[in-house]
């Protein structure tokens, strides 16, 4: 199940969008050519394999034919050897001579050793002393080395021959006799291991002379590793028949590992280097290639100026390369798994694999000699994971700002409000969200794939469209706070600039003004990304471009509208419930309402964008006239038949008119507002001729609501209900084709 729900992760982020199905031959040839990679790399690898075991089989034979060869000798020189003692007579005595003879050889000369043990081993620390004071040519390095490798030769044989004694409670003092040993061989080691790490750096030097002596006396140290093996082979296998011989139990008893620590040694000069380039590729990663050149120039070392220095079995050019290789391998892919890993880093590996392979191919390696792959084949992969690094990015940097504009927003902080050029209020995050998109987009475009920037642009247009949602949920919540006539009204004024500021900002991003040269943020935006992306993929974003040109037009004006709703919620709460009431007709509650209009309109003219200004002033008609119409319901809304009505509708109109006649738009809010005279005419008709008002209205206005139109009806104070059933009936007769909303759409 696992795997399923790994392969559906891989397709949805594949397919994210409708139009990804037109990748789909795209990436099925891709997969294709993924497949048959490694499919050839996997028989390859078999090849190599089967060969191997075989090879491997082969050796296991001949060994084994060795052994018993080995096995049928050893058993004839026993036999023989039982056999001679037969032939010759007193031969019991004779060996028995023998081996007093050859004991008191040994014993004198295992007491000559220990006798000139120290002075030899002041001689070496003499030696080594010396090389101390030239430690780049250690000029006595192998006699230090001959004479060294005697003293642990001497110290072997005497503790393995008091542990083969049946006496051996000396052997704690020969073991303290030889402390000092040990401490020289440590600076001795100290010395190998110093020439060892710097063995580029000598051959650089030119000096071949170090670079050949450390080899000798790594080489030897190998044949006496060797030799140690087999003994020690030899005894776990014959070893009853091996303690008689004298060369199986004379040499070296221990495993020295020079070799390995020789090849260690190199693995920690190069893990040094790289350790250095880790830093440097942190602060610049598009300078991987010369940050990493150290690389190829020690290989190159290696092949030109090592390799004649070095014994041929090494085959000193291939270990380096593999040792190289897999750390160069495994350098790259702790980077590529770090998940702080930025997308700058990650189009720099992902860029160098390929280069990398090219430089390899000039020190003479081909792709397949260099396993595993340098990016474990991952490339296709970690474009992916390229692009989804920006796409997260992107979305922390806009999670961050909103957050910001949040807080600020609903704490209500005016100073995170400020004036641009034109003196129109903006927040302050807005340039810096255009900016960041913009960045990120060339950073999506350096990746030389227009499949990674197209799909980072969708994501981009998915979180753009999530923000302009987000602030049209945030100004409906704070808005509502205000509407209620319980309702503090502290933060209002700072509120209301707030809404002026974001429906600023919304323009902003679509306010296009090519005759001066001034483009909005969208129109930048889409310009940059076009030159990034497909003919293709340029005709699908339009779309989207257009789309959230009119989600940021929408935006601006749904700030406009609730900052209308709160002026009727806060200002104008006592002054709409009084309308059509007794109050109406001897209060000026239409003036006072026009004043108010005109103390807004100049106050935020200046900080108002220019386009906002019209909507603004028809955004306020608008409420005012669907607001006026509904206050059919207030209470104590009655109209009598001897009441002067008809000049006060009049006098309101003629109120609004004066107000809104100053504007552009006072042509269209005029029309808007012939709406009162069908008001008036349903008033003002009788029980019968009330139908054909409402007839020619409802073909005026198909949106006409039967439940407003009630409501007219039952203010009238001859209101009786055939008046209501008798326009019912008209209502069912009569059919109006459905248009464009107007205005009675709002008047429910």
């Amino acid at each position: 199940m696992a795997e399923v729900r790994s392969v559906t992760l891989q397709l949805a982020n594949l397919l994210r969008h409708p139009e990804d199905l037109d990748k789909i031959p795209f990436l099925k040839s891709e997969i294709i050519r993924k497949k048959a990679a490694v499919d050839g790399q996997l028989k390859i690898g078999l090849k190599e394999q089967l060969e191997v075991t075989q090879s491997g089989m082969a050796s296991i034979g001949d060994g084994q034919r060795a052994v018993n060869q080995v096995k049928e000798e050893m058993m004839k020189i026993d036999k023989l050897c039982a056999e001679a003692q037969n032939m010759i007579r007193d031969f019991p005595n004779i060996n028995l001579v023998s081996q007093v003879h050859r004991n008191f050889l040994q014993v004198e000369s295992m007491k000559s050793n220990i006798e000139s043990f120290d002075e030899k081993l002041k001689d070496i620390e003499n030696l080594l002393r010396e090389d101390d004071k030239d430690i780049e040519n250690q000029p006595n390095v192998l006699k230090v080395h001959y004479e060294l490798t005697q003293l642990r030769d001497i110290r072997d044989d005497a503790l393995d021959q008091i542990q083969r004694a049946a006496d051996t409670s000396l052997e704690a003092t020969l073991q303290n006799y030889f402390t000092r040993l040990d401490d020289v061989v440590e600076w001795f080691d100290d010395h190998v291991g110093t020439a060892s790490m710097n063995l580029i750096p000598l051959v650089q030097a030119d000096n071949k002379g170090m670079v050949v002596r450390l080899a000798l006396i790594i080489e030897e140290e190998e044949k006496s590793d060797k030799k140690v093996t087999a003994m020690q082979d030899a005894q776990r296998e014959y070893k009853d028949l091996a303690s008689r011989f004298k060369s199986i139990n004379s040499g070296p008893k221990q495993l020295r590992g020079y070799k390995e620590k020789f090849m260690k040694a190199i693995e920690l000069y190069a893990q040094a280097q790289f350790d250095n380039s880790a830093q440097s590729f942190l602060e610049e990663p598009d300078k991987l290639e010369k940050i990493l050149r150290w690389y190829f120039n020690d290989l190159y070392v290696v092949k030109v100026g090592m390799v004649s220095l070095m014994p041929k079995k090494w085959k000193i050019f291939k270990a380096y390369t593999d040792i190289y290789h897999n750390l160069m391998h495994d350098w790259l892919i702790k980077r590529i798994d770090d998940p702080e890993l930025s997308p700058p880093h990650m189009l720099s590996i992902i860029d160098w694999s390929e280069k990398y392979y090219v430089k390899m191919a000039k020190l003479g390696w081909n792709q397949p000699d260099l396993q595993p792959e340098v990016l474990d084949g991952r490339e296709s992969e970690l474009v992916s994971e390229y692009r989804q690094l920006i796409v997260k990015s992107v979305d922390e940097w806009m999670d961050r700002m909103f957050t910001a504009d949040r807080i600020a927003f609903t704490d209500r902080k005016p100073d995170s409000l400020v004036n641009d050029e034109h003196g129109y209020f903006r927040t302050k995050t807005l340039g810096d969200m255009w900016r960041m998109l913009k960045e990120q987009t060339l950073v999506a475009g350096n990746s030389g794939r227009a499949d990674v920037a197209e799909g980072v642009l969708d994501a981009m247009f998915m979180t753009l469209k999530s923000r302009q949602g987000m602030w049209r949920k945030m100004v409906d919540d704070e808005s509502l706070k205000y509407m209620m006539s319980s309702a503090d009204q502290e933060g209002l004024q700072i509120l209301q600039d707030w809404l002026i500021a974001v429906a600023n900002d919304q323009i902003a991003c679509v306010d296009d003004n090519e005759e001066a040269g001034q483009l909005g943020y969208l129109t930048r935006f889409q310009r940059d990304f076009e030159v990034l992306v497909t003919p293709k993929y340029i005709r699908n974003a339009s779309i989207e471009v257009g789309n959230l040109r009119d989600g940021f037009v929408d935006a601006g004006t749904h700030c406009i509208t609730s900052f209308v709703s709160l002026i009727f919620a806060v200002d104008f709460r006592s002054a709409i419930s009084e309308v059509f009431t007794a109050k109406w007709y001897t209060e000026y509650g239409m003036k006072r309402m026009t004043t108010t209009f005109d103390d807004y309109v100049g106050d935020y003219s200046s900080v108002l964008h220019y386009s906002l200004r019209d909507i603004f002033v028809e955004e306020l008609a608008d409420e005012l006239l669907v607001r006026y119409l509904c206050c059919v319901r207030n209470k104590g809304a009655k109209f009598r038949r001897t009441d002067p009505f008809t000049e006060k509708f009049k006098d309101d109109v003629l109120t609004a008119f004066d107000f809104f006649q100053k504007f552009p738009d006072f042509p269209t809010i005029k029309q808007k507002w012939r709406v009162v005279d069908f008001l008036v005419r349903m008033l003002e008709a009788d029980k019968v001729g009330v139908v054909a008002v409402y007839e020619a209205f409802k073909r005026e206005y198909w949106d006409l609501q039967m439940s407003w139109v009630e409501s007219v009806l039952r203010s009238r104070d001859d209101y009786d209900r055939s008046m209501l059933g008798n326009v019912k009936a008209k209502a069912s007769e009569v059919y109006i084709e459905r248009g464009p909303e107007t205005i009675m759409s709002k008047v429910k």
